[in-house]
């Protein structure tokens, strides 16, 4: 069994009452886990899945794919002020499926854990801005080492920016 932590940003439904759980994970970087009956009223998992949670977090590597098995949740910081507009939301998520186009999975990346934490903490303080997520773009490339191209920089060696992108920018106001 393994263990780490980390920020949940995605959550998919696998069936009826199980879910695949992203983290961006600071020992392990990006990972994919399944939680068994996440979905049932009694499940052990109950009120801490949720998008933006930051928490230390169990689980057992998979010996044939990409999905591990979590094991344990213990939520350290809900990151409330994540929810207090679409906006803050929107953008939040669009930091992580930035990481989800750039990074491999399970390979440890800790500036980019840092750069999430950073941003998400801003957000919830600050609100959603167009600067906050230039910033975030730029510092991805930055530690991608694509220079100061930001967007750019990762359009050309990627092929493709997440869709939400152009939402976040028609909500955000240009100042």
């Amino acid at each position: 069994m393994e263990s780490g932590r980390g920020t949940i940003i995605r959550l998919t439904k696998l069936t009826d009452t199980s879910l695949i759980v992203h983290w961006m994970s600071e020992e392990a970087g990006l990972i994919k886990t399944v939680a068994k009956g996440a979905l049932r009223a009694k499940s052990g998992f109950s009120g801490r899945l949720d998008l933006f949670v930051e928490a230390e977090f169990e689980w057992i590597r998979s010996k044939r794919g990409e999905l591990h098995a979590l094991r344990e949740v213990s939520v350290v910081n809900f990151r409330e002020g994540l929810r207090k507009s679409y906006c803050d939301a929107l953008v939040a998520a669009y930091f992580g499926q930035l990481l989800e186009l750039v990074l491999e999975l399970d390979h440890p990346e800790r500036e980019m854990w840092d750069l999430l934490g950073r941003g998400l903490g801003h957000l919830a303080v600050a609100g959603a801005s167009r600067r906050a997520l230039f910033h975030y773009e730029r510092e991805v490339a930055r530690i991608l080492g694509l220079g100061k191209g930001a967007h750019l920089g990762i359009l050309q060696v990627y092929g493709k920016l997440p869709k939400s992108r152009d939402h976040c920018l028609e909500l955000l106001p240009q100042k």
